[in-house]
């Protein structure tokens, strides 16, 4: 072999190995100066109950844990989906009574009398033929003529539903079960105690906007979650304010994406318990934080039937509660009203400060 053949061998030989080092050092480099690699971000979603989730969570070992979660929200539609026809849910909505299959089932009926209860009967997850009538639910809009809300009022009523831990009952078959009011904040607790079984404590779950959030994000503070301006002329995805959540569920409940116009007449999706008809009041939206999200879903849904009045007044008597209520004043300006507990959470982005 020719010397100047040789040469550019050797040449070539330590170029490569000069590369190669180099190579090496710059993925120690990375290794060692990424936090990701101590606590990487885990960041997945999906579709669920007719909406989208979105999961994040700091996890040492990196878990990817999505198709576990997809099972669960399986599993978790199947039980108390109102659109699935042989779900646990569906079945008993065609008979008397149910002995329960999943796990699911009981917990929402005790969270749904709990609000119940301490709402006057604003929360009622019997309200679904009034909400199907109303064009709401699957079953589609029906007439809204007086006397057809006054019959379907007669089957509405919690209290027409009996259960213990083993089994629900209805006083008569025709009485209707809708969790839709509650199901996505109960399974956004669903999915947030399976992370924390997997020894997951940084974590941010969200069901079509129902959250909660434990622990701190990658950059070592709390989870930062927007309310949106509730305005239905096209503003609806801009924030108004933000709240940061320590440890804590989020829910809004508000008529400004859910409606219809007909012969110029609005219709909410909000259907009063008490009169069978869309509720018409200043409040335009309410978002509760409580310790899980299934309490807090469950009381914004209460308080957009209510109004803020009432609102403010139960907020002030159930531990743990809070809310952050938007509405219009006398003058028709969007004005903001947040409970001393929210307040050092709160941050306004909205010309308008909270009160």
């Amino acid at each position: 072999m020719r010397k100047s053949a040789k040469k550019n061998i050797i040449y070539s030989i330590l170029l490569l190995l000069v590369v190669f080092m180099v190579y090496l050092y710059r993925q120690n480099k990375e290794t060692v100066a990424s936090p990701a690699s101590d606590n990487p971000k885990m960041v997945f979603s999906g579709q669920t109950m007719g909406t989208t989730y979105r999961v994040v969570y700091l996890d040492p070992g990196g878990r990817n844990l999505k198709k576990d979660i997809d099972s669960i929200l399986v599993n978790f539609n199947q039980a108390l989906s109102t659109y699935i026809s042989d779900s646990e849910l569906s079945r008993l909505n065609k008979y008397d009574s149910l002995v329960y299959e999943s796990m699911y089932f009981y917990p929402v009926l005790k969270a749904s009398k709990e609000v119940f209860t301490a709402t006057g009967g604003a929360f009622d997850p019997t309200i679904g033929p009034l909400v199907n009538a109303w064009g709401f639910g699957p079953g589609g809009p029906a007439l809204q003529d007086s006397l057809g809300v006054k019959q379907l009022m007669e089957r509405v009523g919690f209290e027409k539903i009996s259960f213990d831990d083993k089994e629900v009952k209805k006083s008569t078959t025709d009485v209707y079960l809708d969790f839709s009011a509650i199901a996505k904040g109960y399974g956004v607790d669903v999915i947030a105690e399976f992370l924390k079984d997997k020894g997951i404590v940084n974590y941010l779950v969200e069901i079509g906007g129902e959250l909660k959030g434990n622990g701190v994000n990658d950059k070592g503070e709390l989870w930062k979650v927007g309310v949106s301006h509730p305005d239905e002329e096209g503003l609806a995805n801009e924030i108004y304010s933000i709240v940061a959540l320590e440890n804590k569920g989020l829910a809004t409940s508000g008529n400004y994406r859910n409606f219809y116009i007909k012969d110029s007449v609005k219709y909410s999706h909000t259907i009063s318990p008490f009169t069978g008809y869309p509720v018409v009041h200043r409040l335009l939206s309410a978002t509760v934080v409580a310790d899980d999200c299934i309490t807090a879903d469950a009381y914004a849904t209460a308080f957009m039937v209510l109004g803020m009045d009432r609102a403010k007044e139960i907020q002030q008597s159930v531990e743990g509660l809070e809310i952050f209520l938007i509405f219009n004043d006398d003058q028709g300006q969007m004005q903001s009203y947040v409970s001393d507990g929210l307040a050092p959470f709160l941050t306004s982005v909205s010309a308008e400060e909270p009160k």
